[in-house]
């Protein structure tokens, strides 16, 4: 099974989940239950951009988008993001005779791409039932994709004028493919998420978005944590520091000898931040 047609399957799963809470809102009596979030559409996107040429080459490319919208008693989000460097790396290659010749090529270093939405149907002021669905593509990581739907239940709490401090938990199901591998898996898995925002004055806040995912194979971990600060009503400056964990490599390493034997990827970044 391709790819593309496992992340169609997620999608499909996805809709389904997203239909349950749905036919529930649909048949619960009384009036909705409002979000306390501004209503409407919402966002921002960024881009971080570093390149070298003369005696070093090289070059970093980071970009971030995401969008959310509240309704009356529905939240719907969608976040993407974006990596991709090139460097002057040493290689080893065969020589005359066969003898190893290390050599400098130009070549990609990084190379990631990862999406994912939710949509929450806000029960009360506290409590939420959350649907959602994470695509992972890493050409340097022990798995080329990790895609997982789930159906969690959030709760708040912690909100108010400066800070703002919630959880998700619940069941879902992991497609994967190991690096070096042209099978596909499935697995059951138990999703955690923890978000947290702190604002420090007028225009400066920390955030920080910590996901779980837990399975007999393998668990995932990735921890963002950011500095922000508005310049203006459209404009801010993004610090950004993550840290992506495996607790197991499951790598054969066929495919990808130059990457994939870490557990632990961090990544720090300096973004231009548009909000809209």
């Amino acid at each position: 099974m391709t790819p593309r047609i496992t992340l169609r399957i997620l999608c499909a799963a996805l809709l389904l989940a997203l239909s349950l809470p749905a036919l529930a809102a649909d048949g619960a009596s009384g009036s909705p239950t409002k979000s306390s979030d501004p209503q409407g559409w919402s966002g921002s996107g960024q881009l971080g951009l570093a390149a070298t040429t003369g005696n070093t080459r090289s070059q970093n490319l980071n970009a971030g988008l995401d969008l959310k919208f509240t309704g009356d008693n529905w939240i719907y989000h969608f976040d993407a993001s974006a990596l991709r460097s090139r460097g002057v790396i040493s290689v080893s290659l065969p020589g005359p005779g066969g003898t190893p010749v290390d050599v400098n090529q130009y070549r990609v270093t990084a190379n990631r791409y990862t999406f994912g939405g939710s949509a929450a149907l806000v029960l009360d002021a506290d409590n939420r039932l959350v649907s959602t669905m994470r695509y992972d593509h890493d050409n340097f990581s022990s798995y080329r994709y990790q895609a997982a739907v789930a159906v969690s239940w959030g709760h708040v709490l912690l909100k108010s004028a400066a800070t703002d401090l919630d959880f998700e938990i619940g069941p879902g199901i992991k497609r994967y493919r190991v690096e070096g591998d042209l099978a596909n898996h499935s697995a059951g898995i138990v999703r955690g998420a923890l978000n947290y925002q702190q604002k420090l004055t007028d225009n400066t806040r920390i955030e920080n978005h910590l996901l779980i995912e837990a399975a007999s194979f393998d668990t995932f971990a990735e921890n963002t944590t950011n500095l922000v600060v508005q310049m203006n009503k459209r404009l801010a400056l993004k610090v950004g520091f993550q840290i992506r964990h495996n607790t197991k490599l499951n790598n054969t390493l066929l495919l990808n000898s130059t990457g994939g034997t870490s557990k632990t990827d961090t990544l720090l970044t300096t973004n231009l931040v548009y909000n809209f």
